[in-house]
């Protein structure tokens, strides 16, 4: 038997499969870095799927093992990050960015009415 018996090997329950699966396509495989761990066939990314598996299946819910593989990998594995000290900034700038643009545009906007009613347009 492989190391990883559920590396492979979908859960009985379907329910519990299912919770499975849905985690695995939001984590992602810290070998290939552009799939999930359930698209990865990396050795690495088939140990996750078992440990993911095997936590549904003692009953574990699917958002604490999400904490676990974080605490464990650190944020990069998640495909949603959480808002915390290190990832403040990719919610920030985006807003940031978006409301320096409105204030350029409205700015722009002002000065052409202004040069408009001064030359009588």
């Amino acid at each position: 038997m492989p190391p990883a018996p559920y590396a492979y090997r979908q859960l009985d329950d379907p329910q519990q499969e299912a919770a499975a699966r849905e985690l695995m396509h939001g984590l992602r495989c810290l070998t290939c870095q552009s799939q999930s761990i359930a698209d990865s066939n990396a050795p690495m990314a088939g140990d996750m799927r078992h440990q993911v598996r095997s936590r549904i299946a003692a009953g574990e819910s699917p958002e604490s093992i999400r904490e676990w593989m974080i605490e464990r990998y650190g944020d990069y594995i998640s495909y949603e990050p959480r808002i915390a000290a290190t990832t403040w900034p990719l919610f920030a700038v985006p807003v940031v960015i978006v409301l320096a643009a409105l204030f350029v545009l409205r700015r722009r906007l002002v000065r052409r009415d202004r040069a408009d009613k001064a030359f009588g347009a």
